[in-house]
């Protein structure tokens, strides 16, 4: 059995890896995506969880567009690579608490082609030639605790004949990470619903002609945690502090001028959903994924002047509110709060929430802000605290929140005092995810079978 380990590895192979500035996230808005998709960070998602309310869901997903017929190597988690959620609980931009998967391969039978050699009944079964495993580690300033060893991977889904009970397989890779919380690591279906027909002008100049899920029937690369909001909260008090940041990131090991094993360096970054792609311009897309929160003073004159708004004024005569628009600034940089612009009469996800923290606003910073504090709605709306449902985008992220459609409208101002009827209709006619939940962890959908292109 040979076995590549994750960021073990020798000085020879890390030599190889140049330094890779700026990789994509979110569906490959950026440049350099394209030559390293098993980097991509696609989506994530926060939330309270519904069956177990003590408790916080982060789903994060990498490498997107999978077809599921695509192998013979399929999709692995990449390794020599960190895949981070971060967690922001103080306001500063800065994470408090980082939890950090890493990713090691094993073989069973290097003189074959093929993914599994039969029929597959367990994740140990002899049959599964690619083998993973992870390593979780939770990471604070007052160090850093393995809180899962050894993790088994839920394997590709490579088909019915292989994987007679694939939800078998994905179940038994759910993992107790200890104090009541739980670990997973596999391939599911994407959960991110749209017709990303939007960057073809907006949709051609013809909103009649939405309405087609580009994302239906492919898989991506999914991690997910639950853990307790004692977990989470600053100074363990999910009562008096609830609010949290939250974003991923991805670090690929690379190499020094000379060759020498470098440092893990930052190459994929996403908080809340659609920033990257569609507020920072191409020549900043880069930039953005390689760096900080805490640094993202530089990209705030996207956000309070942004484009898409003059893009629909353009293209579909609906006006554009006046900039500075600091309604965006509340939605994507700082929380939701009573004394933000708009229609909330509350104090949603802003750092007005935390007793602890000595600062009247969060250091604006692309995060996914979560008030743990809400609790998960009987009969959730898709658009969220825009549909009057608290407990949805921007506060946090659900897997069947409609995020293009709320993203839409609160670029047009649907956020402002009386805003047009015509921007409460805007949306792209996709509405749900194509394949249902699951109704506990890790929640997301089964990953598809059936080729993309099959009738």
């Amino acid at each position: 059995m040979l076995s590549v380990s994750a960021l073990g590895v020798s000085a020879a192979l890390v030599a190889t890896l140049a330094p890779v500035q700026g990789q994509a996230s979110s569906h490959r808005e950026a440049p350099l995506v394209a030559t390293t998709p098993s980097l991509d960070n696609t989506d994530l998602y926060a939330f309270v969880s519904p069956d177990a309310t003590d408790t916080v869901t982060m789903v994060a997903n990498w490498q997107p567009f999978e077809e599921p017929n695509g192998g013979p190597n399929f999709y692995p988690f990449a390794p020599l690579t960190a895949h981070d959620i971060n967690i922001d609980n103080n306001g500063d931009a800065k994470p408090d608490i980082t939890y950090r998967w890493t990713f090691s391969t094993t073989y069973q039978n290097t003189n074959s082609f093929l993914y599994n050699t039969g029929a597959v009944s367990s994740l140990t079964d002899p049959d599964l030639n690619v083998r993973q495993t992870y390593s979780l580690q939770r990471i604070t300033p007052g160090g850093t605790r393995t809180i899962v060893h050894g993790g088994p991977v839920a394997p590709s889904f490579t088909g019915v004949a292989s994987m007679p009970d694939y939800a078998a397989l994905s179940d038994a890779a759910v993992t107790s990470a200890g104090h009541g919380a739980k670990s997973f690591a596999g391939q599911s279906d994407d959960a991110f619903f749209a017709d990303l027909r939007v960057f073809d002008l907006l949709y051609g100049g013809d909103l009649s002609k939405v309405g087609q899920d580009t994302l239906k029937g492919y898989n991506v690369n999914t991690i997910a945690l639950q853990v307790p909001k004692a977990d989470l909260a600053l100074k363990g008090d999910a009562t008096g502090n609830p609010v949290v940041g939250i974003w991923t990131t991805t670090s690929r090991m690379g190499a020094d001028m000379d060759g020498k094993p470098g440092k893990l360096q930052q190459v994929s970054r996403l908080g809340m959903p659609l920033v990257n792609e569609v507020v920072v311009p191409l020549r900043k897309k880069n930039r953005f994924n390689a760096d900080k929160p805490q640094d993202d003073a530089q990209f705030g004159d996207y956000v309070t002047d942004p484009e898409v708004p003059k893009l629909i004024k353009a293209i579909y005569g609906i006006p554009a509110p006046a900039a500075p628009r600091n309604d965006l600034v509340e939605v994507f940089l700082t929380g939701v709060c009573k004394a933000c612009p708009g229609p909330v009469d509350a104090d949603l996800n802003s750092q007005l929430v935390n007793k602890d923290v000595n600062k009247k606003w969060f250091v604006p910073s692309e995060q996914l802000r979560l008030n743990m504090a809400v609790a998960p709605a009987m009969n959730p709306n898709r658009l969220g605290v825009i549909g009057g449902d608290l407990a949805g985008f921007p506060n946090g992220r659900r897997l069947a929140d409609d995020v293009i459609d709320v993203t839409l409208q609160a670029a047009e101002g649907i956020l402002l005092p009386d805003p047009p009827e015509a921007v409460k209709t805007l949306g792209d006619g996709v509405d749900a995810n194509s394949a249902g939940f699951r109704s506990s962890f890790p929640y997301v959908a089964l990953p598809n079978q059936m080729s993309v292109n099959q009738n």
